[in-house]
């Protein structure tokens, strides 16, 4: 009898350390999957207020549209709003999806999916990581021409995927 009671003891604490490994696992992997998800919305930069808005569109040389439409957007890669290009400023009067590490490119074609962004992403020209996901605005870099690219797109390199892209007129 007692060498049964022992096996269930240590049948128990095996099973309960197991149990209790695979508990910490998993809490690691949902930790990790949320902070990757929020860390870059608590560490946003604010967007542009109205007046700066206001002060920027007299300078406006080209715009577009990003809409939530496009093939390859979904639930939680979108953009919406008006993108506009200045020859020194590129802002959004908009929202995107929050999301780590997105980059705004300009490129040669208009795209709206990662298969054709990635065939023609050699050709594109990185303009600046986003750091807000309302109304934002960055700096063109110098020596880029940006008339000579007729779209844009945000992407996210952490994650290879696809966020908005808009034609310019």
């Amino acid at each position: 009898m007692k060498s049964l009671f022992q096996n269930l003891l240590a049948f128990a604490a095996r099973h309960i350390i197991l149990f209790g490994a695979l508990k910490f696992t998993a809490g690691l992997i949902v930790g990790f999957g949320l902070g990757v998800y929020f860390l870059p919305i608590l560490t946003a930069e604010k967007g542009l207020d109205t007046a700066a808005i206001a002060q920027l569109e007299q300078t406006i040389e080209r715009s577009g549209t990003f809409t939530r439409d496009l093939q390859d957007s979904d639930a939680l890669h979108w953009g919406e709003g008006k993108i506009n290009v200045s020859d020194s400023k590129i802002w959004l009067e908009g929202k995107i999806a929050a999301g780590p590490d997105y980059r705004l490119y300009m490129i040669p074609k208009f795209v709206e999916t990662e298969s054709d962004f990635l065939a023609i992403k050699d050709q594109a020209v990185q303009i600046a990581p986003i750091k807000a996901f309302e109304n934002f605005a960055v700096d063109v870099p110098m020596g880029v021409d940006v008339t000579q690219y007729p779209a844009l797109i945000i992407w996210c390199e952490a994650f290879g995927q696809f966020i908005t892209s808009a034609e310019l007129s």
